[in-house]
């Protein structure tokens, strides 16, 4: 491999960047198609008596992609998992469609869970999720709907908890992670309606409370319908307000009018609507200098529009925090925020305007630190469950954004952005593993060892100490694990020993490219070949199933490899040495 194949490679790449955004100049992208998605929206249709064509085609769809060992991964290119394949057998249940693949995957269930006796299915969703109930119930609630368990069986959510005035959730141990709150009203509804319990001072608790937690879900509900942009939260929110017997009720009618508007083409539906903002702040900042001076003002503006100015009613954040998307079901988080930052940052032409969002996205980002110095995803200091705990790659990303805008703010700000970095520098030394690497929150993989997904944690993380702390012990050892795990082919997956794959090993060589050291450097050239090669000179940049939706989510995003590559190759192009030729 040659400087010029590098130079081609990267130049198709930014083209075909440029060329996938949208009319106004940002990204949309492209979410993967569902399975789990589909199931949930095909049983909320069904139930609700909508549209007969929507089931039908969701159903066909959902036979067409059954893998051959008769279940189904969240995506086609996902391996079987009992989450996801409970679903479909129940929406074909639902829909009573005794079709082969209903067969098929009713057998891959008794297989599974050790067979389809109640207690074994409940024991098999609750052996996925543990304590985390934020999925599990909601599955649980599916399959009673559908007649496979009892209802005594589906624990019941303290839903009569949100009547309590927001500022307490956080104090009151809520089951469910904090963006789940619409499901933990509407299937505590369910479960209390069907199977209510014995205890009488709770029955008379929940039912004094029906009223005005169903009013709490109809003010968090967003304009579209869609709670979260998900179809999955929105379709359980549907079968269960539907199951409860509130079938005039508005919130389920904007739920099923979000769904039927949310469909592809083909018949499916995608775990999310999708991620506007998130992949053009990615593509920004992948870019930078190579993103036409005179085609920045669009995508400036259009970020700048995607800015919360006031609180949101869903998880009482403050204004100046980004969500994931410009649709109306979105939620600031700190992930999206600090993208958005530094995508302003690296637009330039910073003027007055400009710095005052800043300026309001640093200081959300410094209020969402929690007390162990780590910045969580939605809410400061919400609870102990995987979703809403501190991680080392969204610290990383804060790590990044304040670094970026800290030269443009007053001192008083700048002494506060200090002493977060400390602390955010000192949590993730302590969430440091002791081979050197970190595992992130939103990334995942199939193939690794607990689904996780330490080349992606440690590089994100590698990337923001190569700017605010290079070289140090911290960046070395990171440094020293990514090396050790790179494959014999060259790329990285998501652990030692794990294929290979465009968006791991993209994030691996952006982030030894700023480590010391000349097996550094034969290791980025040797990554960078096999991005050339995988991607046939940027042709070609297939997806992998590396995210997390929330709960054990799976999805894959058609710009992530695009945008990772490009990254890579614009930070690797000036670094191919020695050992660049295997």
């Amino acid at each position: 491999m040659t400087g010029s194949d590098v130079g081609s490679t990267l130049d198709r790449l930014v083209q075909r960047l440029l060329d996938a955004r949208a009319p106004g100049g940002h990204w949309t992208g492209e979410l993967a198609s569902s399975a789990l998605s589909t199931a949930t929206a095909v049983i909320a249709l069904r139930l609700a008596g909508r549209d007969d064509h929507l089931v039908a085609r969701g159903l066909e769809w959902l036979e067409r992609t059954q893998n051959e060992d008769g279940g189904w991964g969240d995506t086609v290119l996902s391996i079987s998992n009992i989450s996801t394949t409970a679903l479909c057998w129940s929406a074909f249940t639902v829909a009573e469609r005794r079709s082969a693949a209903a067969r098929s995957g009713e057998e891959w269930m008794r297989r599974t869970a050790g067979g389809l006796e109640p207690q074994h299915l409940a024991h098999a969703l609750a052996s996925r999720y543990g304590n985390d109930r934020t999925f599990s119930v909601p599955i649980l609630t599916v399959l009673a709907v559908a007649g496979h368990v009892p209802w005594r069986l589906v624990p019941q959510l303290p839903f009569e908890l949100a009547a309590c005035p927001q500022s307490w959730f956080r104090r009151l141990g809520l089951p469910v992670v904090s963006y789940a709150l619409p499901a933990l009203i509407a299937v505590g509804h369910v479960r209390h309606r069907q199977c209510a319990s014995s205890n009488p001072l709770a029955r008379l608790v929940r039912h004094a409370a029906s009223k005005k937690t169903l009013e709490v879900l109809e003010r968090i509900q967003p304009a579209n319908g869609g709670f979260l942009e998900a179809i999955p939260l929105t379709s359980f929110v549907a079968i269960s307000l539907r199951a409860a017997g509130y079938s005039g009720h508005p919130v389920l009618r904007k739920a099923l009018q979000f769904l039927e508007a949310s469909v592809h083409n083909d018949g499916s539906w995608p775990i999310d609507t999708n991620l506007a903002t998130w992949v053009t702040t990615l593509s920004v900042n992948a870019l930078r200098d190579r993103l036409p001076v005179d085609q920045r003002e669009p995508i400036r503006e259009w970020i700048l529009r995607q800015q919360y100015v006031e609180v949101h009613p869903y998880t009482g954040a403050g204004p100046g925090g980004w969500a994931w998307t410009d649709l109306p079901g979105g939620v600031p988080d700190a992930d999206d925020t600090a993208g958005a930052l530094l995508a302003l940052h690296n637009l330039g032409a910073v003027d007055s305007r400009v710095l005052k969002a800043a300026a309001s996205g640093v200081e959300w980002l410094l209020g969402s630190q929690n007390r162990d110095g780590g910045i969580p995803t939605f809410c400061r200091g919400w609870g102990k469950l995987p979703f809403d705990r501190s991680s080392p790659d969204i610290t990383a990303h804060a790590l990044l954004a304040w670094s970026a805008w800290r030269p443009s703010l007053n001192s008083q700000v700048r002494a506060r952005i200090d002493a977060a970095m400390g602390w955010a520098l000192a949590f993730l030394e302590r969430k440091q593993r002791p081979d050197g690497a970190w595992v992130p929150l939103w990334f995942g993989n199939q193939f690794a060892i607990n689904e996780e997904n330490p080349v992606y944690g440690t590089s994100r993380v590698l990337v923001a100490l190569n700017q605010v702390q290079p070289h140090s012990v911290m960046a070395d050892r990171a440094a020293d694990w990514l090396l050790a795990a790179q494959n014999h082919d060259g790329g990285w997956g998501g652990d030692r020993l794990v294929s290979s794959t465009i968006e791991e090993t993209s994030v691996a060589v952006a982030a030894l490219f700023g480590a010391a050291g000349e097996c550094a450097a034969v290791a980025v050239g040797r990554g960078t070949a096999w991005i050339v090669e995988s991607t046939r000179d940027g042709n070609g940049t297939s997806p992998s199933p590396i995210g997390f939706y929330f709960a054990k989510l799976w999805y894959y995003e058609r710009l992530y490899p695009l945008i990772f590559a490009a990254d890579a190759m614009a930070r690797g192009s000036g670094s191919i040495r020695r050992g660049s030729n295997t």
